[in-house]
């Protein structure tokens, strides 16, 4: 059902969420390792997803499903939560927050250049100018300003935060290409994900019992981050006129994270951090009125 205000209200509650991620991130990695916050968080997603399945009475026939198709839902929890957070949440604990996230922002310029061969879509010359721009501001932060000398900082950390925005590229497409229920597959993923999940903190960690600061922290990251946000955001898409009007709430998300980190994490926003930001967001925006002007001309 069409509801514009609704929609706003579901939109602007999600972008809210996201925005206070990369803190609870940042604070979460304070008491646990990337792959146990990873573990603990993955828990109260699932139970969180599968509460709203039971809520609508679809539980039991999202859980049936998974006879017909557990390789597809193991093959994508694979790339997302597993390999996406595990990935994103070492970045996390390797740079500032405020370099973290907006790397990880440019997952929508990585998604255009990997549907170029896996969906056999063409770049546009507006598209080669939106990705221009917004690597420049990946540059900007990665540098912290300097771009002539090219000197990161955190080289490793860098790569991860680019690295997630691969992975989370791959598991857009390809769970698009499923065809399944957003909300039922989603809940099936990080179902099957959590063996993968457990067994990679049983060899590679030394698992023990979470203090409360970092249970706390997993859960809201496991309740927002990875679930009731999803929710409000769908919630948002099927009431809006039309995914435009939605769609531009999410460029208020990275700078309101800023305030976040800053208050919170206690992270001085540095001048080059803003600048580049601004580039990636430039970047998003002219991709996005590609798209949107497409959108247009196929209405009726």
């Amino acid at each position: 059902m069409v509801d514009q205000r609704k929609a706003y209200f579901y939109g602007l509650g999600a972008v809210f969420f996201w925005s206070t991620v990369a803190t609870a991130f940042k604070l979460s990695l304070r008491h646990l390792p990337p792959a146990q916050l990873l573990l603990y968080a993955a828990v109260f997603s699932t139970l969180t997803l599968g509460a709203i399945l039971a809520a609508r009475g679809r539980f039991l026939a999202t859980l049936g499903a998974l006879r017909h198709d557990w390789r597809q839902s193991l093959g994508l929890g694979l790339l997302n939560p597993f390999l996406y957070y595990l990935v994103l949440f070492r970045a996390y604990d390797l740079l500032p927050a405020q370099e973290a996230q907006p790397l990880n922002y440019t997952w929508a310029i990585t998604l255009s250049l990997l549907s170029v061969p896996l969906l056999k879509q063409r770049i546009a010359p507006r598209d080669l100018v939106a990705i221009l721009v917004s690597y420049l501001g990946v540059v900007v932060i990665s540098t912290k300003g300097d771009v002539l000398g090219l000197h990161f900082a955190a080289p490793l950390g860098v790569a991860l935060a680019l690295g997630s925005t691969v992975i989370w590229a791959l598991y857009w497409i390809y769970n698009t290409k499923s065809g399944r229920d957003p909300l039922a597959g989603l809940f099936r993923n990080f179902l099957c994900s959590l063996p993968l999940i457990f067994a990679w903190c049983l060899g590679f960690t030394e698992l023990q019992p979470p203090s409360l600061p970092g249970l706390l922290g997993a859960a809201y990251v496991g309740v927002f981050e990875m679930g009731v946000t999803y929710v409000l955001w769908q919630q948002a898409l099927d009431r809006s006129e039309n995914t435009a009007k939605v769609s531009n709430l999410i460029f208020l998300s990275p700078f309101l994270s800023l305030v976040f980190i800053h208050l919170l994490v206690g992270e001085t926003i540095l001048g080059s951090t803003l600048v580049g930001l601004v580039l990636i967001v430039c970047g998003q925006a002219i991709q996005q009125l590609r798209w949107r002007r497409r959108y247009l001309r196929r209405r009726p």
